[in-house]
């Protein structure tokens, strides 16, 4: 797709659409729901990244998009970060978190060059932290925030867990969508 237009952009950008706040009531049955998407997503992202070869790893997934690597790699930062964030929220009263400038990050080295098992298997061990500590809470738990100084409110955990299991599904589209895109 060479030059695509705004809408296909918008599709390849956001192919599950964007994050929206709020749609989701937090309910047992839901927390348990996000358990179960956190805890299969990294052997679903291990398995969209698997035979892919350096040349496939280096492949943007839309025009001016991160490459696969940097996405694995961007996961993994992410998703350490929501985990230390969880636990702040857990352990203070609605803690400042530090944001980080994400698309910097992407451009280290690490990222644009270093194998993505590194990150995977950060993900994987993140992940499983993640999900057994998301398991011990009750919904009291998940009502504690944190603030967000870029955004300028307090967000829930229940928000969060929301938003990252939309953000992991996000991620992993992108790499999908472009393997069926180049027939890989």
């Amino acid at each position: 797709m060479s030059n695509p237009t705004e809408p296909e952009l918008e599709s390849l950008k956001y192919p599950n659409g964007r994050f929206a706040r709020g749609t989701r009531a937090a309910t047992p049955e839901r927390q348990a729901l996000c358990i179960e998407v956190l805890e299969s997503f990294p052997s679903r992202l291990r398995n969209a990244v698997k035979d892919l070869s350096e040349v496939q790893l280096g492949t943007p997934y839309r025009p001016g998009g991160w490459t696969v690597r940097q996405l694995v790699h961007h996961l993994a930062d992410s998703h350490g970060q929501s985990l230390h964030r969880f636990k702040l929220a857990l352990t203070e009263e609605v803690p400042v978190i530090k944001p980080y400038k994400e698309a910097l990050w992407a451009e280290h080295p690490d990222a644009r060059v270093l194998p993505v098992e590194p990150s995977l298997q950060i993900i994987s061990g993140t992940h499983a932290r993640w999900v057994f500590l998301l398991g011990s809470l009750d919904q009291r738990a998940l009502d504690r925030a944190f603030f967000h100084p870029e955004q300028k409110r307090e967000i829930t955990l229940a928000e969060a867990l929301e938003l990252y299991v939309w953000h992991g599904d996000h991620h992993l589209a992108h790499i999908i969508n472009l393997r069926e895109r180049m027939g890989w």
